[in-house]
């Protein structure tokens, strides 16, 4: 950027925050981010294109065939051994742990090593200076490759050029509202509004029990003395795509009148009527619900996690993280910070005052949660438009022939629902200003809409102001029915039926948002998963596995369920962190089944790798009573490195007032 302003034109930018800019502009000339559009390395677009005809830019570089080839991949680049000048005039590759990258853990294999040997004979490079022009050059022609392929079948499918926007979510709202035609009223009651943001919610991410231990004869160890049990993963299909293919709002939105009618016929609401609500409900959580629905509580709340609630673990790791933030910063204490932080929290306490969509009300009433009152309600117009959209993109992917193409058209679907969240009040103004612009600089400051300075050098600085005027224009209904109704599914498919068919035999032991990890205690839950037939989308099976079928081949909302889901020992200490031991280490079948690390849980100061590899042995350890201590330090490399609060929603569970 300090480079840039050397040419003396106006600059401009959209920021996300002082430091990172998703666009900016010299004069009339506007630099967009193409990684706001392709979300994945590079190395994984160029392999996903696969054909050679994707690559027209690139091979116009060079005519010779055998050397077209070497450059139809992404290449592999020592880039922690250049650790100065004088390697670039070294006359030969380094070995291959020279290309180990210590901040992912990661090492180039022997085909990676021998492209690389390859690269430098056939284009006959002089010292390593020349193998960098040529990683560099080959990097910029497969991005504007990939590029291109992104364009054109943007272009073909939705008549729409990503090059004129920002970002995926912009971009894909147009698509959607292009090809559905859909009209979105937007509110202009502010009451109205923040009604509706009540009642957003995202999605649930908790460990509801912490250890469970498969066994039956498919796996090592097995005892027969017990009783057969197994651990199953389930996720549902494009869970948000299934939203969005329900009736949602688009318009006609009013306060009802008399709440008290409304309570009387809203269990007998149709789903697919012309009209729905959002409600401000008081709700009553039965005890006698309490020990059943503990693990995946209904109606979930966004709160801050009290003292008085958490357990005596979690109480010592607060004292001893007060006392480490304590010693470093002085006087300053850490306990307030630590608990006042507002989580999504399924509990059993009774709802005051609760906001959320009609159907979801019917689900909880049905499970046995009991209504006291509406307090307000806001009907609207619904209708499923957006359904084509989402079918469309469905159907392209299953059509597809490349894996550029199937990861683009999953990505048309999930980034829409963004543009439904957006929080408009998190956007941010950032004014560029140069050392002789002083007079800019000083009126920026003395504005009351300054609200910090980040100086990056004697001739620059980037002056972030908050916003002057707001205008909330985003159809924030639509989220927050999405939302909802993706959570309703995921009750509606544990309850009715997992636990109706398994009772107490089932026990979750985890969830994120559109995932389920179950301890079932069955003789046999592959014969169990083909009663009811059609539950489960098990189109990734092997073909010779008796469940196979392409019946529910991404079918919106189907639960696939990952193959080879007999595993032994599962463990989960915390939210996005589960380790399974695969049968007979086979990887490939389980598919999804194994979700290792969020960047989210990782120590400060580890990497990625260090922190996915410290994890593995001390799971079980964490989980039981015998690993006393800090998640964050049982984890943490060496076992004593520090990290952010206590572990998220683990804590008693309060029960009802």
């Amino acid at each position: 950027m300090q480079a840039i302003l050397k040419v003396g034109v106006r600059v401009s930018c959209i920021p996300n925050n002082t430091e990172k800019y998703i666009s900016f502009s010299l004069g009339q000339l506007r630099f967009i981010d193409s990684a706001q559009f392709l979300l994945a390395p590079l190395a994984g677009l160029v392999a996903a294109s696969s054909q050679p005809e994707a690559f027209e830019i690139t091979v116009q570089y060079e005519l010779d065939h055998q050397k077209r080839q070497l450059l139809l991949r992404k290449d592999v680049y020592p880039y922690e051994y250049m650790d100065s000048w004088e390697r670039f005039e070294e006359t030969a590759l380094p070995p291959k742990e020279a290309f180990h990258s210590k901040l992912a853990i990661e090492q180039i294999d022997d085909s990676d090593y021998a492209h690389a040997q390859q690269v430098w004979k056939t284009f006959e490079c002089r010292t390593l200076g020349d193998y960098t022009d040529f990683y560099c050059r080959t990097d910029v022609l497969l991005l504007a490759d990939v590029f291109e392929s992104f364009r054109k079948t943007c272009q073909k499918q939705y008549g729409l050029d990503p090059a004129h926007y920002y970002t995926n979510p912009g971009l894909f709202w147009d698509a959607l509202l292009k090809k559905t035609g859909v009209v979105l009223e937007l509110l202009t009651d502010y009451d109205q509004y923040h009604f509706i943001e009540k009642g957003m919610r995202g999605g649930i991410s908790m460990v509801p029990k912490r250890h469970a231990k498969a066994n039956n004869p498919a796996i090592k160890g097995y005892d027969p003395e017990k009783p057969n049990s197994s651990i199953l993963y389930l996720d549902a299909n494009n869970l948000y795509g299934w939203a969005m293919s329900q009736p949602l709002p688009t318009g006609g939105f009013r306060w009802v009148e008399d709440c008290n009618q409304l309570a009387g016929t809203i269990t007998d609401l149709p789903a697919d009527g012309v009209e729905g609500y959002i409600l401000e409900v008081d709700l009553e959580y039965p005890s006698e619900l309490h020990k059943a629905q503990n693990a995946y509580s209904l109606a979930p709340e966004r709160m801050v996690v009290q003292k008085e609630w958490m357990s005596e673990d979690q109480h010592d790791l607060l004292k001893r993280t007060k006392k480490k933030k304590e010693k470093k910063n002085g006087l300053l204490s850490a306990g307030v910070a630590l608990t006042e932080v507002i989580k999504l929290v399924p509990n059993p306490r009774d709802k005051d005052r609760y906001v959320l969509h009609c159907r979801n009300l019917q689900l909880y009433l049905s499970l046995g949660m009991k209504l006291k009152k509406i307090n307000r309600a806001l009907r609207f117009k619904q209708s499923p438009r957006m359904e084509l959209y989402i079918r469309m993109n469905t159907e392209l992917r299953k059509a597809a022939t490349s894996g550029f193409e199937k990861d683009l058209y999953k990505l048309m679907n999930n980034s829409v629902f963004g543009k439904t969240m957006e929080n408009l009040r998190k956007r941010i103004d950032v004014k560029l200003v140069r050392s002789h612009e002083g007079d800019k600089l000083r009126r920026l400051i003395t504005s009351p809409s300054f609200a910090r300075a980040n100086v990056f050098d004697d001739d620059l600085a980037a002056v972030q102001m908050h916003k002057s005027r707001l205008v909330l224009d985003r159809p924030v209904y639509v989220g927050m029915s999405v939302l909802d109704l993706s959570k309703s599914l995921m009750y509606d498919f544990y309850y009715k039926q997992m636990k109706a068919q398994y009772g107490h035999r089932v026990e979750l032991l985890y969830t994120d948002t559109d995932s389920l990890l179950l301890y079932i205690q069955t003789e046999d839950v592959y014969r169990d998963m083909g009663q009811p037939a059609g539950l489960y989308d098990t189109s990734d099976y092997p073909e010779k596995h008796p469940l196979h079928s392409k019946v529910n081949k991404k079918v919106l909302g189907a639960h696939p369920a990952a193959a080879g889901c007999l595993r032994a020992p599962g463990a989960a200490p915390r939210e996005r962190i589960h380790e399974l031991a695969h049968l007979r280490g086979n990887r490939a079948q389980a598919g999804r089944a194994l979700s290792l690390i969020d960047r989210a849980g990782k120590p400060e100061g580890t990497t990625q790798g260090q922190w996915r590899d410290a994890a593995h042995p001390r799971v079980r350890r964490a989980g039981t009573s015998a690993g006393r201590q800090p998640l964050k330090e049982a984890f943490a490399p060496g076992g004593r490195q520090g990290g952010r609060g206590q572990p998220r929603r683990a804590f008693a569970r309060p029960s009802s007032p």
